[in-house]
């Protein structure tokens, strides 16, 4: 046998296949369909709800080894990108595949700036939303409601048209972010000023009140950076899975972006970090801590900001994060929740229930901290999220539309209802129970 393939042999029959193996360790799903008992058989299909273990596309963009801790965009380790590099810097590299030049740089700044005003009649949709709306519900509808303002985005198949809507997406993005903030203060929106740096000019656009020129904290723009260079992309999460999903129907990539923040809007994906919050104010103090531990053990409740799908190490950007924290509290002052946090992680590391279990931080346990010492309310943290994450997303949107191999995505299904039934009457059937 081929070292690159495997052997299968089936019991029920006592054939013998020979099924090659992809890229050293993953066999086609569609190989399995010739292993039949029966010539007019469907064939074997593996069945995985969430995708535990099924690559869903071969892609070039995130690698992840979730038992060693490693992150690279590109091939470059997650942490000296972090400490090395711009976001925009950053986000040249996950869409392009290279480091840009100075001179690269220069020329894709300048694009994104040029893209950073929205349309007066999107700024007419977002007053249309209550002042009581969430500001996630209120980003993805404007997302998706770009789709009217640029009919040429739908021209997918178009290296340029794509190149044009990668560009208006990521210079958008964060003025949408800040409108949605404003809007839900009562406060007027606040033009980009496109003199500043993308973090400063998010920043512009959320707090500039009546000065007449904003002057963004370097440090904060920092971190800000930072924050947006680890969440700008993470492999085949659920939010990108969405994008590539829906973006397979060749839908333009504005309306893909939107279905794939309502994916990150849910509490188990984008909105983890809120949750952490809300745990370190359940504990409420340092010295609580051990006894909250031992009610987690005793399984009342979770470690939030504990654990992660793919990482059964310590996740590398919560490394990095923790750093971040430390800058920006010099800035805003102590935190409690800091303090709460930092125990907490000491506890959990020191005891044999957690790491046998090998449930580390991960990036939600310190980001939400950071952002809710920048003065930034919980409500915005999955918006803050989908900014950088946009530049994963379109990579991964770009990649899939580019490979030969990928089709509108349509899983399969094991029916488990019930067989051919005779049709009742109205008058003849009986009543049942309706679920509420």
């Amino acid at each position: 046998m081929d070292d690159d393939a495997l052997t299968i042999i089936d019991e029920r029959t006592e054939s013998s296949y020979d099924v090659p193996l992809l890229d050293g360790g993953a066999l086609r799903a569609m190989d399995l369909r010739k292993i039949k008992t029966r010539s007019e058989d469907f064939g074997l299909m593996s069945y995985d709800p969430a995708f535990m273990n099924t690559a869903s596309c071969r892609s070039a963009i995130t690698f992840i080894d979730g038992d060693k801790g490693i992150l690279r965009y590109r091939g470059y380790p997650i942490e000296e990108l972090a400490e090395k590099c711009g976001f925009l810097e950053v986000a040249y590299l996950i869409l392009f595949g290279e480091l840009p030049t100075a001179q690269e740089l220069d020329a894709w700044v300048r694009d994104i700036t040029r893209h950073t005003m929205l349309h007066e009649t999107t700024k007419k949709f977002l007053e249309g939303f209550s002042l009581q709306a969430h500001p996630m519900g209120m980003f993805i509808s404007t997302v998706a409601a770009l789709s009217t303002i640029y009919p040429d985005a739908r021209n997918v198949l178009n290296p340029e048209s794509r190149q044009l809507q990668v560009r208006r997406l990521i210079g958008k993005v964060p003025t949408i972010a800040a409108y949605t903030y404003r809007h839900s203060l009562g406060y007027p929106y606040v033009y980009p000023d496109n003199e500043l740096s993308y973090s400063a000019n998010f920043m512009n656009m959320l707090w500039r009140m009546v000065e007449p020129r904003y002057q963004a904290n370097p440090v904060i723009a920092r971190a800000l950076d930072v924050l947006f260079i680890l969440h700008a992309d993470h492999e085949q999460n659920c939010s990108t899975n969405t994008m590539r999903a829906v973006g397979s129907s060749q839908a333009d990539p504005f309306v893909c972006t939107a279905a794939a923040a309502a994916a990150l809007s849910g509490p188990l994906h984008g909105g983890a970090n809120e949750q952490v919050l809300k745990m370190l104010d359940e504990i409420g103090s340092k010295d609580r801590v051990p006894a909250y531990v031992d009610k987690v053990k005793a399984g009342h409740g979770k470690l939030m900001g504990f654990g992660h799908r793919v990482y059964k190490n310590y996740d590398p950007r919560a490394r990095i994060i923790k750093q971040t924290a430390d800058s920006v509290f010099k800035i805003t002052g102590g935190n409690p929740k800091l303090e709460i946090a930092l125990e907490l992680e000491r506890v959990a590391l020191e005891d044999e229930y957690f790491v046998s279990r090998k449930l580390y931080p991960n990036v939600d346990f310190y980001s939400g901290i950071i952002y809710q010492a920048m003065g930034i309310p919980t409500e915005m943290f999955t918006v803050m999220f989908a900014i950088p994450r946009t530049v994963g997303w379109l990579a991964q949107w770009q990649e899939m539309i580019e490979d030969p191999e990928q089709k509108i995505a349509r899983p399969r299904q094991i029916y488990v209802g019930h067989g051919k039934r005779e049709f009742v009457s109205i008058e003849k059937r009986s009543s049942h129970a309706v679920a509420a």
